[in-house]
């Protein structure tokens, strides 16, 4: 039921001015009801949704919840900023000796012996798992008031979290913990969020001071869900809106709409792009502290004694391998160029490691507007390889809690393996290609290649004698068409270079291998990709958690269903009017329109596209299906029981 049907539509007189099936129909279903309902009332009435939402559901609890706040759109750059500094915190605390800050028992040196109690940290570090989520919700839950005085106590929270951390670096910038400057680095997440924070709650709170009615225009920000969907939030600026008579809510809905440029990306994805972000920092910062200051230390305390032992292995070339110390100056020089030669490959290795997997992260981000805009039309087999329903389930939900978590640690992981790989590379073209090249020693790798140019030339030879073959006599051309000819000739060919190809075959499996590996460590970060063939990708967790948070995502934020809420939660104006205008309406009943030429339609068209789609919503024979389920009571929403249409 969830597929675009070829023929979506009853035939309607204003049928060509919609798009095909719904991503999800039971939430059709409500909007047309509440369409019907409008209509009903009149556009400036209140007797259709109000009676609707009367009789259908109890009244819409207070949303300003300090629960919500994964719900809340309007202020995406605050919840992001608090999951920045708690996934930052939790980076510091897996390299921290004391956990927990505020207890000083909680660290080992703290009991006088020096000792270390390895099981007791551990312990502590798993109650800090849990104490820094608790310590730093204040911080988001006061901008989900929407009070002034939650943005107050917001100011106060990110000014002293922000105070006390700069203070504390700029107090004690080192540490002797892995680096130096290790400390102050890993906290530049934290204080960059809640300088964030620090801005942010101010600007708010001015706002609701300089706005004149922040509550009328907060609760437009909050609806009901029917079927105990819970509050979906909606952001709405009715203020900066022009009154243009060819604009309706479609201009004010766009980053909704799947045809409209401006798209809105959900808050979740935007923390998960954000904290793999913040991961890729953290593991890259601790990548380069870990092993840059101590190659340099090494190569400064370099001797001439470690230079013989080394070239008495063969590790350095020396032109006199039996010499003295005293006689070891270029040797030393050698091994100290090698030395740099590994600082400078594992540099450039990190580097490429964290563009590639920024790169990926914003490719990802792409496909998820991308997926998102086709579930939204009701493409579900553009995205998914079967049909699949789009409705909650125990298995999505534990997805949809975990996605983020997933991308975070899934970019960690593909950034360690990037690293690995690539620094491997590095150093084997370094100091098999590059360095012999410079020095002219230590040519293993030509030698093997010059030792072996009958049998490279053998491979090559076959390859293109086959390519030859194949091109001039093997096919012959037709009338623009190829056929096969000389079978014979085909076949002794095929016999004869069996041993041959079975040598370029062992080429090209390992070619297939390091181009394999190579792309799995690439986009293992990007969890809108299976790594596995179709048919297996269940088995993948990371895509498999991913498509559960689309079915989760669409079927409780699909914009029908918002439009319809937001139909409901219109408020009376001081002349009796909804607090929506006309042409208002327009966009949560054309939200699926990907034409832009009905942003311009007259009044009378908007008019006549409101009763065709809600007559196309009730008739759809693709949506009967799925309106059974929610309108099984005759008396729902004020509709009367008749027969089901074929």
């Amino acid at each position: 039921p969830l597929l675009r049907s070829p023929d979506p539509f009853v035939p309607t007189p204003s049928a060509h001015t919609f798009t095909g099936g719904c991503g999800a129909p039971n939430h059709c279903a409500l909007l047309s009801q509440a369409v019907c309902s409008r209509g009903k009332g009149g556009l400036h009435g209140e007797v259709g949704v109000r009676g609707t939402c009367s009789h259908s559901n109890p009244p819409p609890p207070d949303c300003c919840s300090p629960v919500n706040f994964l719900e809340a759109e309007g202020h995406q750059g605050l919840v992001v900023a608090v999951f920045g500094i708690l996934f930052s915190s939790v980076c510091v605390l897996v390299l921290d000796t004391d956990p927990l800050p505020f207890i000083a028992s909680s660290s080992p040196h703290s009991r006088g012996d020096g000792t270390a109690a390895p099981a007791g940290l551990e312990y502590w570090k798993i109650m800090a798992l849990l104490y820094y989520p608790a310590f730093y919700y204040p911080l988001i839950a006061c901008a989900t008031f929407r009070h002034r005085a939650g943005y107050f106590v917001g100011c106060l929270l990110s000014w002293c979290h922000c105070v006390i951390h700069i203070w504390q670096k700029v107090d004690c910038p080192q540490s002797p913990k892995i680096y130096r400057y290790y400390s102050l680095l890993s906290y530049v997440p934290i204080i960059l969020c809640l300088i964030v924070l620090s801005i942010w709650y101010p600007v708010l709170l001015v706002r609701s001071f300089t706005q004149e009615k922040p509550a009328a225009r907060e609760v437009m920000h909050c609806s009901f869900l029917s079927n105990s969907y819970g509050c979906l939030l909606l952001t709405c600026h009715p203020a900066a809106r022009k009154p243009q008579a060819g604009i309706g809510l479609l201009s004010h809905m766009s980053p909704y709409h799947s045809g409209i440029s401006g798209f809105q990306v959900p808050l979740k994805l935007v923390l998960s792009v954000t904290t793999a972000v913040i991961a890729v920092y953290q593991v890259a910062l601790l990548l380069l502290v870990v092993f840059i200051p101590n190659i340099q230390i090494v190569r400064a305390g370099m001797t001439k004694e470690i230079t013989v032992l080394l070239v008495q292995f063969g590790v350095v070339p020396s032109e006199n391998p039996g010499g003295v110390p005293g006689d070891m100056e270029r040797e030393l020089d050698t091994v100290r160029h090698y030395l740099w030669s590994l600082e400078v490959c594992y540099v450039c290795s990190l580097v490429l490691s964290c563009l590639l997997t920024f790169s990926m992260l914003m490719r990802s981000l792409v496909m998820h507007r991308a997926n998102l805009k086709a579930l939204y039309r009701g493409a579900v087999l553009d995205v998914f390889c079967r049909a699949q329903m789009l409705c909650p389930s125990q298995q999505a939900l534990v997805c949809w809690m975990s996605f983020a978590s997933f991308q975070t640690a899934f970019a960690c992981l593909g950034l360690l393996t990037q690293q690995v790989i690539f620094f491997v590379c590095t150093v084997g073209f370094t100091f098999l290609v590059v360095i012999p090249l410079q020095s002219g020693t230590n040519m293993h790798l030509f030698k093997i290649l010059e030792n072996m140019w009958p049998f490279w030339l053998t491979l090559v030879l076959a390859v293109v004698v086959q390519n030859l073959l194949a091109h001039f006599y093997f096919l012959e051309k037709h009338h623009l068409k190829k056929e096969l000819t000389n079978r014979r000739a085909l076949c002794i060919m095929t016999y004869l270079l069996f041993p041959i190809n079975v040598l370029v075959g062992v080429l090209a499996g390992v070619w297939r291998m390091v181009i394999s590996a190579l792309y799995n460590a690439v986009h293992f970060c990007q969890l809108d990709i299976s790594l596995l063939n179709r048919g297996v990708e269940a088995f993948d967790p990371g895509y498999r958690t991913y498509c559960h948070y689309l079915k989760i995502e669409v079927s409780q934020s699909h914009p029908v269903m918002k439009a319809f809420c937001f139909l409901l939660l219109q408020l009376p104006g001081p002349e009796g009017q909804t607090g929506l205008k006309p042409t208002d309406v327009e966009e949560g009943i054309q939200l699926m329109q990907p034409v832009k030429g009905l942003l311009k339609a007259s009044k009378s068209k908007q008019t006549r596209a409101r009763w065709g789609l809600a007559y196309t919503l009730l008739n759809n024979p693709s949506l009967l299906a799925c309106r059974k389920t929610v309108l099984s009571d005759p008396t729902a929403n004020d509709t009367q029981s008749r027969p089901a249409k074929p």
